[in-house]
């Protein structure tokens, strides 16, 4: 488990919501939650905003999908030793050029659950020493295993504002 107080402040909402436990199992429990939870939502409903300004449930399960595939690529590269600084990403931007809206829930689950897979192999793959690599990403120091905490409690942190925000 990581110590919540080696993670940088923007992230630790995330580690807490990932919750106690080895992170591969965390990774699979988090991942199959979310995809039988979303395979309950209509495309319509998979349009619906809280608020005019805010995404579509659509839009939240592509940026998932895009986050992880950020945070994973961020682990794979400080895992392998690589010790370039890796820039942040605008969420954003990435949102309205994604055009989750025109595709359907069973393609983004699809994709989500392709995405998701080949994260738990890869943190699978990982030494006990390898998950403790570090490198600077978005300008703060990350470890490779809070990584993928960090993807974890992400999906958790969205799935519980879809559960707060957008159920009627």
């Amino acid at each position: 488990m990581v110590d919540v107080q080696k993670v940088p402040e923007f992230y630790r909402g995330y580690i807490k919501a990932a919750g106690e436990g080895e992170l591969v199992p965390l990774l699979l429990k988090s991942g199959d939650d979310f995809i039988h939870f979303c395979r309950g939502i209509s495309e319509q409903q998979g349009l619906y905003k809280y608020a005019p300004d805010k995404w579509s449930i659509k839009d939240i399960i592509l940026h998932l999908t895009d986050s992880e595939r950020v945070f994973a690529y961020r682990a794979l590269r400080f895992a392998r030793n690589d010790k370039t600084e890796l820039s942040g990403f605008d969420q954003n931007l990435f949102v309205p050029e994604a055009n989750a809206d025109g595709r359907t829930i069973h393609n983004l689950l699809s994709e989500f659950t392709n995405v998701r897979a080949a994260t738990v192999d890869l943190f699978s793959s990982f030494s006990e020493e390898v998950r403790q690599r570090s490198g600077i990403a978005s300008g703060v120091e990350m470890t490779v295993e809070m990584l993928g905490y960090i993807i974890s409690g992400h999906l958790k942190h969205h799935l519980n504002i879809i559960h707060e925000r957008y159920s009627k």
